[in-house]
C-alpha cells in the first residue's frame, strides 16, 4: 500500500491482525504514527474484564493505558518507527506493513445498508436520523469507530461511537446538541449533566479535581446519552470531531527538532482555538504569569495536547492554567516554544483548565 491517505481515527490492520488507530494528522512520508488498540487472543491476553472483544468465534483484547506500547515494544518492535523531530521511536506502522485499512465513514455507509439490523444498528440509524433531522447535517458527514468499526460490538451492551468530519460540521452539531440538551423531551441528553459518569471511580489527576473535570466535559457537548425507546436502553453516544481533508496540514518536518526544556506551569490567555476540537488539540496562547519553568516559558506560543481529557478544553479569550512539558520546536524556518500534554512519567500532574 504505497499510496495511503489516512487521518485520525482511521484504522490499520497488520499481518498479525494487530489493530492500530491512526493518531492525528502529522506523519512521516512512509509511515503513520498510531495508537495500538487491539490484538487477537492468539498473541495477547488480558486479565482486564473490560478488554474482551468478540468477532464471531474470534477473540480480541483491547489495550488500556500503556499496555499496547509495552506489548509491541517487546513482541513486535517493527511497529516502533523513528520520529525525526523527537529523535526517538514511537508507535507506528510503515506503509509496507499495512495489510488492511478501515475508514469510519466507509464503514458507516455499509452499516446503514445492512438489511437485517440488530438492536444497536437500529439505535445507530435512529441517532443519525434524529441528529441530522435537527441539524440539517447529512449522514455523509459522519462515521463510526470503536466496536462498530471492527464488528466487535454487542447489540445489547455496546456504545455508539461516531465521528463528525470538519470544523463547520462539528460546530453545527454542537450547536444542535446544546439545543437538544435544553429540551427536556429530547431523546439526547448531556452525559455530563452530573457527576454520574465518574462517581465512585478512583481519581488520579493531581492538579485537576473531579468537579472541574465534569464541568469541562459538560460544556464540550459531544458526550451524549441516547434514550433508545425501542430497546428500552440508555446508550452512551460520542461524537468525535475529525478534520476534513481540506483542513489537514502535515506538520511533520524531518529537519525540525523538538527539545525538552523542563517542566512548565503558567497562567495564559487563549488566543486561538481553531484546532482545539481535534487530536492533537492545539491552542494558541499568550503567557500571562509563568509560575514555574525555564525563562523561555514566557515565550510559549501554544499548548499542544495529545490527551483526550484536554480536547475542546478551552476557547478563545479564556484564561487557563496549564502544567506540562515545556518544549522548543526548532527548524530551518525558526523556532518557538510550546507546552505539551502527552503520555509521560508525570501524566497525572499535567493539566489544562479554565480559571476564569
Amino acid at each position: 500500500m504505497a499510496s495511503l491517505r489516512l487521518r485520525d481515527r482511521d484504522a490499520i490492520v497488520t499481518k498479525e491482525d494487530l489493530i492500530f488507530r491512526v493518531f492525528g494528522y502529522s506523519h512521516p512520508p512512509d509511515a503513520y504514527i498510531c495508537d495500538v488498540e487491539y490484538a487477537p487472543s492468539e498473541i495477547f491476553k488480558s486479565n482486564n474484564p473490560k478488554a474482551f472483544r468478540s468477532r464471531g468465534q474470534r477473540v480480541f483484547y483491547k489495550f488500556y493505558e500503556d499496555e499496547g506500547l509495552k506489548f509491541v515494544k517487546k513482541c513486535h518492535p517493527q511497529y516502533f518507527i523513528f520520529h525525526d523531530m523527537l529523535r526517538t521511536k514511537v508507535a507506528g506502522v510503515n506503509h509496507s506493513d499495512v495489510v488492511t485499512v478501515k475508514k469510519p465513514e466507509e464503514k458507516l455507509r455499509k452499516l446503514i445498508k445492512v438489511e437485517i439490523k440488530d438492536e444497536l444498528l437500529i439505535a445507530l440509524h435512529d441517532v443519525l436520523e434524529f441528529t441530522t433531522k435537527h441539524s440539517n447535517l447529512s449522514t455523509e458527514n459522519f462515521g463510526v469507530f470503536g466496536s462498530l468499526l471492527h464488528d466487535f460490538y454487542h447489540p445489547k451492551f455496546s456504545d455508539l461511537d461516531l465521528t463528525i468530519y470538519g470544523r463547520e460540521k462539528a460546530a453545527k452539531l454542537r450547536e444542535t446538541l446544546l439545543e437538544l440538551y435544553e429540551d427536556k423531551h429530547s431523546l439526547l441528553k448531556n452525559e455530563f449533566e452530573g457527576d454520574e459518569p465518574i462517581r465512585g471511580k478512583p481519581w488520579r489527576f493531581r492538579n485537576y479535581t473531579s468537579k472541574e473535570y465534569v464541568w469541562h466535559q459538560q460544556r464540550k457537548l459531544i458526550y451524549a446519552l441516547f434514550n433508545n425507546e425501542k430497546s428500552g436502553r440508555i446508550i452512551k453516544t460520542e461524537f468525535e470531531p475529525v478534520k476534513d481533508w481540506k483542513e489537514i496540514h502535515n506538520e511533520y518536518d524531518p529537519k525540525a527538532r523538538i527539545s525538552q526544556r523542563g517542566w512548565g506551569k503558567m497562567v495564559a490567555r487563549v488566543t486561538e482555538d481553531i484546532d482545539g476540537l481535534f487530536i492533537p488539540s492545539i491552542y494558541g496562547v499568550e503567557p500571562l504569569d509563568v509560575l514555574y519553568g525555564a525563562k523561555c516559558a514566557d515565550e510559549a506560543r501554544r499548548i499542544v495536547s495529545f490527551m483526550e481529557e484536554f480536547r475542546m478544553q478551552t476557547w478563545k479569550d479564556e484564561k487557563v492554567y496549564v502544567e506540562g512539558n515545556l518544549e522548543e520546536v526548532a527548524s530551518p524556518k525558526g523556532s518557538f516554544y510550546q507546552i505539551t500534554l502527552t503520555y509521560c512519567p508525570r501524566y497525572y500532574e499535567q493539566v489544562l483548565k479554565v480559571i476564569s
